[in-house]
C-alpha cells in the first residue's frame, strides 16, 4: 500500500481485491471465496484462543482507552508493504496507477459462521464533532470482493480526500469474517515521504511522519518494519523511527523486500545478508528475506508465488542462509511464534490496566450519581448525599475511624497534615494539646518563684521578657505606690493583682484566636474532603456556597463572640472559689520559707570531732544545730520595708492566681469555644433537618445536571460497559495461561 512512481513499481493501495486465492489451487484465477488457509500456520490452538479475546477486545471498543497488541505494518514509500501483506494473508489488493495509502488501514480477519467484508471509518479526534459522527455513520457491507474497489472510493470521498487534500489521520477499518478466517489483525500504514513534491506537501510529509510514530509509539505495538533491498537502508526512514521508539529492538520485526534487485555476489549483496542475520542493525525479534512479485506476475496464484520465491532462494548466496529468515512460509511461523509470545507477555498486563481503569471508571460513575432529570431524583440524590456526609461527620467528631473514608494512618505526615485531616478529632485534639503548651510564649513576662541572677538583655530575642524575683519585685513596688487605697502599709490593695493578671494575660487572646483559626481551618479542610467523597464535582461547589461556608463562617462569627464574652469577664475583679489557687499560694510560701530555714540551718550547722568533742574543720566528723545560732540567723530572712514585704505577697498570690486562671481559662475555650461553635455544628450542616428546609429552588440549585454532566455520565456507562466486556472477556478465558 505504497506510494508508487509509475516508472518505477506498480504497487498501489493496498485493499483486499476481488480475489482471493487458495495457495493449494495454483491454477486459481480469482474465485471469490474469503478462506486463507495458509494463515492456519500462524494460528496455534492457545494463539487462536488468545487471538480471539483480544478481537473481542477490540470489538468491545477498548482500542480507544488501552493499548491492544497489533502489529504495525509500516515503512517507507515502494518499500513493498503490499505485496508483503498480499503474501502473508493471501488475499490480492486492488491497485491502481499512480496511487498510494492515503491514511491507516486497519485490516481485521475474524473467524465467523457468515463470510462477509464490512467496512467503516474510525474518524480522527480532532476531527469536529459533527464531523466524527457523520463519520462514524458509515458503514457498509458486502459479500463480494468485486464491490470493494466502489466501497473503498465511497470511503475515501466520506473522509474528505481529493487532490487538494491528499492524506488524513482517519482509519479505515476492514472486518474479513468467514468460517475458516484466522484470528489476526493488521494495521497497514501510508508509506513515509523522504521529501515533499507537488502531489505531497511538507505538510502530507509531517502528518505521515506524525501517524507513523504515534502507531510505533506504543509499546505492545509489533513493528513489522519492511525495508526495500532496492535502497540503501541508511537512507529508509523507517529504521531511524524504529530505533528512536524501539531502541533495543525488542518489539521490532524488519522484512526485507525486492532481494532480486541485487547483484549476485556483490558487496552490496553481502551487506544486505550480513543485516537480514542481525549482525548490523540488531533486532531482537530478528530479520527475513521475502521476495516480490516481479512487474507482470501479479496475475500468478499464491502458490505460483511461493514456488518462484523459494526457487529463488535456493540459490546463489541465499542458499547458505537458514531457512528461518527467508521466504513466505518460514515468515509466517515466525509471526507466529512472536505473535504467541508477546500476547502471552502482554495480555497479564493488559489485565490489570483493565481492572484498575474499571475501578476508577466505577468510582467517577459513583461519584457523578444516577441520573438527576426530575426535582425528586435530585432530592433522593441529596439525601443520599447528606446522610453519608452525616454519618462520616459523626463517625469522625466521635474518634471511630471505620469505613473507607478514612483510609490508612499516614504515620509519615504530621498529625495535621493533609493526608491525616479525616480523622477530625484526633487533629482537633491535637491543636488543643499543642495550644496548652504555649507556655513559653501566653504571657509578657517571666518572672521566678525565687531570687535569681539577671540575664543578658538580648534585643534579637522573641517573646516574654525574663525577669528576676527583684526585678519583679521592684516593678511591683512601683505598681502598689501607685494605686494604694485605705490599706494599711503591707498589706497590698486587691486590684493590684487584677493589674498583674491582666498585664501578664494580655496575649491570651492572640493566641486564643490563633488557635480558634487554626481549629477552623482544619475544619474547613475536613468538609472539603467529605464534599470530594461524597459528592459530584459540580456539586461541590454549589454545597460550599450555599450551605458550608455561610455555616462554618457564622460558627466563626459565633466562636469568637464567644471568646469576647470570655475576655470580658477576665477583665472584671479576680474571682475565682478553686482551691487550687489557695494550695498553690501556701505552696509557694512554704517553698519561700523552706529555702530561709535551709539558709540558716546551713549557716548554724557545727563539726565536731566525736572522741575530743573539740571543734573540728573535717567534715567527716559529726554535725549538729547549733540553736542560738539557728536563731540568730533568721531574724536576718525577715524583711522590714513594708512595700517589699507587700509586693513579694502580691507576687506569690498573682502567680498562683494565674495558674488557676490559666487551667480555666484553657478549658473554656475549650469547650465553650471550639467545642460548642466549631466541631458540634458540623453535624448539622448536613444534618436532615437542615435538608428539610432547603426549597424547591435550593434543592435544583444544588442537584440539577448540566449538559455536561450528562455527557459524562453517558461516557462513563459506556465505558463501564465497554470495560465490563473486556473483564468478561478475560474471565471467558481464565485458567488459559494468560492471567
Amino acid at each position: 500500500m505504497d506510494s508508487l512512481d509509475p516508472a518505477v513499481n506498480s504497487e498501489h493501495q493496498a485493499m483486499p481485491s476481488a480475489k482471493v486465492i487458495s495457495s493449494s489451487d495454483p491454477s486459481s484465477t480469482g474465485t471469490p471465496n474469503l478462506s486463507t488457509s495458509s494463515l492456519e500456520a500462524l494460528q496455534s490452538v492457545e494463539q487462536c484462543k488468545f487471538m480471539r479475546l483480544v478481537d473481542r477486545l477490540r470489538r468491545a471498543g477498548l482500542s480507544s482507552v488501552l493499548q491492544l497488541p497489533q502489529i504495525v505494518v509500516c515503512g517507507d514509500q515502494s518499500s513493498g508493504k503490499s505485496s508483503v501483506l498480499e503474501a502473508i494473508t493471501e488475499i490480492l489488493f486492488p491497485r491502481k496507477e499512480n496511487l498510494c495509502t492515503r491514511f491507516a488501514t486497519q485490516i481485521i480477519m475474524r473467524r465467523d459462521v457468515e463470510s462477509v467484508i464490512s467496512c467503516k471509518i474510525n474518524p480522527d479526534r480532532s476531527r469536529t464533532k459533527d464531523e466524527q459522527l457523520k463519520l462514524e455513520s458509515f458503514s457498509r457491507s458486502i459479500n463480494d470482493f468485486g464491490e470493494l474497489p466502489s466501497l473503498m472510493d465511497e470511503a475515501t470521498e466520506a473522509m474528505g480526500l481529493n487532490e487538494h487534500k491528499a492524506f488524513t489521520r482517519d482509519v479505515l477499518s476492514i472486518e474479513i469474517c468467514g468460517p475458516d478466517q484466522p484470528q489476526l489483525t493488521f494495521v497497514d500504514l501510508p508509506g513515509l515521504i523522504h521529501s515533499a513534491n507537488k502531489s505531497q506537501s511538507e505538510e502530507d510529509v509531517q502528518l505521515i511522519s506524525s501517524l507513523v510514530e504515534d502507531y510505533i509509539s506504543e509499546d505492545r505495538t509489533i513493528i513489522l518494519a519492511i525495508i526495500s533491498a532496492k535502497n540503501d537502508y541508511a537512507n529508509q526512514v523507517i529504521l531511524k523511527n524504529c530505533r528512536k521508539f524501539d531502541p533495543k529492538g525488542a518489539r521490532t520485526f524488519g522484512v526485507i523486500t525486492k532481494p532480486d534487485y541485487l547483484h549476485p555476489s556483490s558487496d552490496n549483496e553481502r551487506v544486505w545478508l550480513d543485516l537480514a542475520q542481525n549482525r548490523d542493525i540488531y533486532f531482537e525479534l530478528g530479520w527475513h528475506l521475502l521476495k516480490n512479485h516481479e512487474d507482470g506476475e501479479h496475475h500468478l496464484s499464491f502458490m505460483e508465488r511461493n514456488l518462484k520465491e523459494r526457487a529463488f532462494f535456493n540459490n546463489g548466496s541465499y542458499r547458505a542462509l537458514p531457512q528461518r529468515i527467508k521466504g513466505i512460509d518460514s515468515l509466517r511461523g515466525r509471526l507466529s511464534q512472536l505473535l504467541f509470545h508477546h500476547l502471552k507477555r502482554e495480555l497479564p498486563i493488559l489485565k490489570g490496566e483493565l481492572d484498575s481503569m474499571a475501578r476508577t471508571a466505577q468510582m467517577q460513575l459513583q461519584l457523578i450519581g444516577k441520573s438527576r432529570a426530575t426535582l425528586t431524583d435530585q432530592r433522593v440524590y441529596l439525601a443520599e448525599l447528606f446522610s453519608s456526609a452525616y454519618d462520616i461527620v459523626l463517625t469522625s467528631m466521635n474518634g471511630n475511624y471505620e469505613g473507607e473514608f478514612f483510609g490508612r494512618i499516614d504515620i509519615t505526615a504530621p498529625i495535621d497534615g493533609e493526608t491525616n485531616l479525616c480523622r477530625l478529632r484526633a487533629v482537633v485534639q491535637h491543636l488543643n494539646i499543642r495550644s496548652d503548651d504555649t507556655d513559653a510564649e501566653e504571657h509578657s513576662t517571666t518572672i521566678p518563684e525565687e531570687q535569681s541572677q539577671p540575664e543578658a538583655f538580648d534585643p534579637q530575642q522573641s517573646g516574654p521578657v525574663k525577669l528576676t524575683r527583684k526585678q519583679a519585685n521592684k516593678r511591683v513596688v512601683q505598681l502598689l505606690q501607685r494605686s494604694r487605697g485605705r490599706e494599711i502599709p503591707g498589706i497590698f490593695n486587691p486590684m493590684l493583682i487584677s493589674h498583674l493578671f491582666w498585664e501578664q494575660s494580655e496575649r491570651w487572646d492572640t493566641i486564643a484566636r490563633e488557635h480558634i483559626n487554626r481549629v477552623a481551618a482544619t475544619c474547613r479542610a475536613f468538609l472539603h474532603l467529605i464534599l470530594d467523597y461524597t459528592a459530584a464535582p459540580e456539586i461541590k461547589p454549589r454545597l460550599l456556597n450555599l450551605t458550608v461556608l455561610p455555616a462554618l463562617e457564622n460558627a466563626l462569627n459565633a466562636a469568637f463572640n464567644e471568646l469576647r464574652n470570655i475576655e470580658k469577664d477576665k477583665q472584671r475583679h479576680p474571682i475565682t472559689y478553686n482551691h487550687y489557687f489557695t494550695d498553690t499560694l501556701q505552696k509557694v510560701q512554704r517553698k519561700q520559707l523552706l529555702k530561709g530555714v535551709k539558709e540558716a540551718s546551713g549557716e548554724a550547722t557545727v563539726v565536731v570531732d566525736q572522741k575530743t568533742w573539740t571543734r573540728s574543720p573535717k567534715y567527716e566528723k559529726k554535725s549538729y544545730i547549733d540553736p542560738d545560732t539557728f536563731h540568730g540567723k533568721l531574724p536576718n530572712s525577715i524583711e522590714r520595708d513594708m512595700d517589699k514585704v507587700s509586693a513579694e505577697a502580691a507576687l506569690d498570690a498573682h502567680a498562683a492566681y494565674y495558674k488557676a486562671e490559666k487551667k480555666y481559662f484553657i478549658d473554656v475555650v475549650t469547650k465553650q469555644v471550639i467545642e460548642r461553635h466549631l466541631v458540634a455544628p458540623l453535624a448539622e450542616i448536613f444534618s436532615p433537618i437542615t435538608l428539610a428546609r432547603y426549597t424547591d429552588r435550593d434543592i435544583s440549585f444544588l442537584a440539577s445536571e448540566s449538559p455536561e454532566v450528562v455527557q459524562m455520565r453517558e461516557h462513563l456507562e459506556s465505558k463501564c460497559k465497554m470495560l465490563k466486556e473486556g473483564q468478561e472477556a478475560f474471565r471467558a478465558v481464565q485458567g488459559q495461561s494468560i492471567c
